[in-house]
């Protein structure tokens, strides 16, 4: 047996140090925050905002078979994105340190999540017959997007 000290405390959760992925996936599963919000629009790609703090902020998004994202960064921010349901893929494009570009491809189902810093160059899109939903958590600058040219050779372009 351990022996717990009379006078131990358990200090309370510093949210700026939780993980966005355990953010999205929390915010995933909880549907009643965010089954209100939730729309699809046959133009485009539905994005509102669930919440935001000093910390973060967390976006619901609605895809129809067919939408996608340009390809783009998301500047200075951090964060993740969660697959609720249907599906997604995501294409990254890097540059190696030999100088090499790589496109990886990353087909997302529901729980699936995947994190992005600055530099991190990709583009989502919904290549299934069934619409989709994501959340997606951005910190350190919010929800900024950057769009690119792919070029295979020298690898992607920032325009503007």
């Amino acid at each position: 047996m351990f022996a717990v000290p009379d006078n131990t405390l358990l200090a309370p959760e510093n949210p700026a140090l939780r993980h966005p992925v355990r953010v999205a996936l929390e915010v995933a599963t909880d549907r009643d925050r965010w089954r209100h919000l939730l729309r699809y629009d046959p133009d485009q790609r539905f994005f509102t905002l669930v919440e935001r703090d000093e910390h973060q902020e967390i976006w619901l998004m609605g895809w129809l078979p067919g939408q996608q994202t340009d390809l783009h960064d998301h500047g200075h921010s951090t964060g993740a994105f969660t697959i609720v349901s249907g599906s997604l893929t995501e294409t990254v494009t890097r540059r190696t340190a030999s100088g090499r570009v790589i496109t990886e491809v990353h087909p997302l189902s529901p729980g699936q999540s995947r994190v992005f810093g600055p530099g991190y160059v990709h583009q989502v899109r919904n290549e299934g017959p069934d619409p989709a939903v994501s959340v997606h958590v951005y910190r350190s600058g919010g929800r900024t997007m950057r769009s690119y040219l792919p070029d295979p050779v020298s690898g992607p372009v920032r325009v503007g």
